[in-house]
């Protein structure tokens, strides 16, 4: 990771892009701000920045549909920022492909380690874990973040290839929600077991019809989740 990992906060409030410019510099990140979706967008592509904060609710475009561009663009981690609670809200921004949301009000330091976290996440990932894994119809490289199902690419953010891994690489292995939060995730996640069932429909969407190369991920009623391989 970079000295001053850049951050681009894009809310309309300009007293919560104030708030969260005082706590992330004073973590030491590098700040950015937009105020409407499609500035956001034209701020994103003169300079990617290293992690997106984005609000739901914005004029010009909403950030439903930023987060979608934003990750036809690549896998830069977004966090939603939602003055909503239910589970709907939740649900639909890992479904979008966002890495973590935060529920307004929330806290600044909160906000802050949970934008360390994701970053420690998904940058640390890609320094440290390696190798390629092949099975039938699949192949999946967690080094260079790639995956290729009957020899076309996936389109896969960063969560959804480490899950694609981490289970292909304990064949008919039987994980719990939480054994995989800690596993892929890790300690400092702040969300809770949906983000694995939201990631996991995803991952499944994109391998139609596995069981016929012999293997498929299941689900293992009552415990979790294992990637079962046909003996």
């Amino acid at each position: 990771m970079k000295d001053k990992p850049s951050v681009l906060v894009v809310d309309d409030d300009a007293n919560i892009r104030h708030l969260m410019r005082l706590y992330l510099e004073k973590e030491g990140f590098e700040v950015r701000e937009a105020d409407r979706g499609d500035t956001a967008l034209e701020e994103f592509r003169r300079l990617p920045p290293d992690l997106i904060l984005l609000d739901v609710m914005l004029p010009g475009m909403d950030g439903y549909q930023v987060l979608k561009t934003v990750r036809k663009a690549g896998s830069i981690p977004v966090i939603m920022v939602t003055a909503r609670g239910e589970t709907f809200d939740k649900v639909l921004c890992l479904e979008l492909g966002a890495d973590d949301y935060i529920v307004k009000p929330f806290d600044g330091k909160e906000m802050a380690a949970r934008v360390r976290a994701v970053l420690r996440r998904t940058q640390g990932a890609e320094e440290e874990a390696g190798g390629t894994l092949a099975w039938p119809g699949l192949t999946v490289s967690i080094a260079e973040y790639e995956a290729r199902y009957e020899g076309k690419p996936l389109e896969m953010p960063p969560k959804e290839l480490e899950v694609l891994y981490f289970l292909a690489s304990h064949p008919n292995q039987v994980f719990t929600r939480e054994q995989l939060l800690q596993q892929v995730w890790g300690f400092d996640f702040f969300g809770d077991s949906r983000t694995v069932d939201v990631h996991i429909k995803r991952v499944r969407e994109k391998l139609p019809d596995s069981a016929a190369h012999g293997w498929s991920i299941e689900t293992v009623r009552g415990v979790g989740y294992k990637f079962a391989v046909k003996r």
